[in-house]
């Protein structure tokens, strides 16, 4: 398996695209870690206020701010540094799902029985999004969470947005915690999380599907009846996406900078949905990039400045070594991600 390089753009004035430096940029930039590293799969990408958290193997690292307190374990850096965390010593408990708050983040990691259900906090949260209470407003080590979930069960995803978390287990289950709390009638699968709302999947060919929370932007009330089978979904702060199984994206909520998907979109095998603007990667590997993109995390602005069902083609060949095909695609807070790989003779 090749080396992945994973080249970023956007907003990174707290150093969160882990460049090296903290200037915008509007074109993808390759990464930078504090040690040697090599990348040969990314896992999740996830993106706070001013952080972001990549997992790459079973290794997690962090960039840019975790928060405005002084932490002892993470500090400001602007290229990406391994996270260190309790038990390290013991390879078996490897990090599988992170996400991350405005000011926190949040992991799951395998026990030494293999099961996905340690989970860790760290960071800043004014609404309960650390989990241990609403008293607990600061974590400056990673803290886990105690007796939860029950004996026998493990997470299957975790999904956060700038105050809240939430979390599906294995049997269906959903728990949440944070900023808005709301009740549902069938088994979930996925789940993904907007500013002030949840949306809770059921199985991809199921159509089932509910929101939960404000219906700002006409959310909840302007949403599909029933899903097409997905291949993937995400939510940005006021929008939802829908990757269907033959490439189209079915979007709606918040549009007033050209976040949801133009019609005319040529279709897509990934999506990665940000704060206010999205990511594609089109069946010949070129990466789309449509919505707010104040920070250059769309590419360079338009001279009009329209957005509004316009986006930005970047190909391999013009931002990538030799060879190079672009292989994924990450969002964040005004931060874009590019996961690029050469192939194999």
């Amino acid at each position: 398996m090749s080396m992945i390089q994973i080249y970023a753009f956007g907003s990174n004035g707290s150093g969160q695209l882990a460049l090296g430096h903290k200037i915008d940029v509007s074109k993808p930039e390759k990464i930078s870690f504090s040690k040697d590293c090599s990348t040969k799969s990314v896992e999740q990408l996830r993106a706070g206020g001013n952080h972001t958290l990549l997992l790459a193997g079973e290794n997690l690292y962090i960039s840019g701010v975790l928060s405005n307190d002084s932490f002892g374990i993470i500090s400001t850096n602007d290229k990406f540094s391994r996270v260190e965390l309790p038990d390290d010593s013991n390879s078996q408990l490897s990090v599988v799902y992170c996400a991350a708050c405005w000011q926190a983040s949040i992991f799951v990691r395998k026990d030494e029985n293999g099961l996905s259900n340690k989970i860790y906090t760290i960071g800043t949260g004014n609404y309960g999004e650390l989990g241990h209470g609403e008293d607990k407003c600061v974590l400056a080590d990673a803290k886990l969470i105690k007796e939860f979930p029950s004996e026998g069960l493990e997470i299957n995803d975790l999904a956060a947005s700038v105050s809240h978390v939430i979390i599906v287990l294995n049997n269906g289950e959903v728990y949440g915690w944070g900023n808005g709390r709301k009740g549902l009638d069938f088994k979930v699968t996925r789940v993904v999380c907007g500013r002030e709302f949840t949306c809770l999947l059921g199985e991809p060919q199921s159509g089932n599907f509910k929101i939960l929370g404000s219906d700002k932007w006409n959310i909840i009330s302007s949403a599909p009846r029933i899903l097409p089978k997905w291949k993937d979904v995400g939510a940005g702060w006021g929008s939802i996406h829908v990757l269907t199984e033959d490439g189209r994206i079915v979007s709606w909520g918040r549009n007033d900078h050209g976040q949801l998907a133009p019609p005319e979109i040529p279709r897509v095998s990934h999506i990665a949905i940000g704060s206010e603007h999205a990511l594609g990667l089109t069946m010949d590997g070129d990466i789309l990039a449509w919505g707010w993109g104040e920070h250059g995390n769309c590419g360079p602005l338009l001279l009009n400045g329209e957005t509004v069902g316009k986006w930005h083609t970047f190909k391999a060949s013009e931002h990538t070594g030799y060879g190079y095909k672009f292989i994924g695609v990450g969002a964040g807070c005004a931060t874009s991600w590019i996961y690029a790989e050469l192939p194999e003779n």
